[in-house]
């Protein structure tokens, strides 16, 4: 067990867990957190609590301290001088004839890196652009391309469903999501129905898949053939959580038959 806090960074919604030490945190108290790619601010979604090794994904990054209001006013200042950097990135990557869309600039918290999203449709040299930015910015900077499902992660929105993109408000990893899971739901494969406002596939596809493919497990195939007691037919429909499916059958029509009871009954 781990004792943890959940919180979200500033510049995104993404959740992550964090250790603390003896730091004294309520929900909606602003952290200052120590990662990777040095200090970041976040705010404290859930209060501390003690969770199993096996949710999390270890190693975890840690709360440095509690954010002063000193943090606070950098961490604006900071936003103002990322838009700018943002604006002068367009330019200079215009003047280079490089053919990049930037999503975003973003400064942490001690301006030890400077770090840009951007999007491109193949791979871009970007080395005398970084140098040109490192130049006036006179801190380490990041170029970073991502994809569309990472923009709709960054920008956020709402799905199709009515709700904020998952990805946006609650996934931390983007995990791969097939067309088999769409089959394995017996959804109709409509791009306008299973794709999400990027693009790609519903990430709220890979959510149930685990269970429907548990339930179809000792199910026939639809448009595969059967041999009952009234004769061989083909199996047009599956109800998995029934755990029932039907046969059309040349003489009888349409027999709905169980997993325990293969007598049927006429539909």
């Amino acid at each position: 067990m781990y004792d943890v806090v959940v919180v979200s960074y500033t510049n995104s919604k993404i959740i992550d867990y964090l250790l603390y030490d003896d730091v004294v945190l309520h929900c909606g108290d602003f952290v200052v957190v120590e990662t990777t790619n040095g200090l970041q601010l976040a705010v404290v979604k859930k209060k501390p609590y003690k969770e199993k090794e096996e949710n999390l994904v270890l190693p975890l990054n840690k709360v440095l301290r509690l954010a002063s209001n000193e943090d606070l006013e950098k961490e604006k200042s900071n936003k103002i001088l990322a838009e700018k950097a943002l604006n002068d990135a367009k330019k200079y990557s215009f003047d280079l004839n490089l053919n990049m869309n930037f999503i975003d600039a973003y400064y942490n918290l001690d301006k030890t890196q400077l770090l840009f999203s951007f999007l491109a449709d193949e791979r871009i040299d970007f080395r005398e652009l970084a140098k040109k930015l490192a130049q006036k910015y006179k801190t380490r900077i990041e170029l970073r391309q991502i994809g569309v499902r990472d923009k709709a992660k960054k920008i956020g929105g709402l799905g199709p469903c009515g709700l904020f993109l998952c990805c946006n408000s609650f996934l931390s990893d983007l995990t791969s999501v097939s067309i088999n899971m769409a089959k394995n739901q017996f959804l109709a494969l409509n791009p306008s129905k299973i794709n999400g406002v990027c693009g790609r596939l519903l990430c709220c596809l890979g959510f149930e898949n685990d269970i429907y493919v548990e339930l179809k497990k000792d199910l026939p195939k639809i448009g595969s053939i059967m041999e009952t007691e009234y004769g061989i037919g083909k199996v047009v429909s599956v109800d998995v959580f029934k755990k029932t499916y039907c046969i059309d059958l040349k003489e009888k029509g349409i027999l709905t038959f169980s997993k325990e009871d293969k007598n049927g009954s006429i539909k």
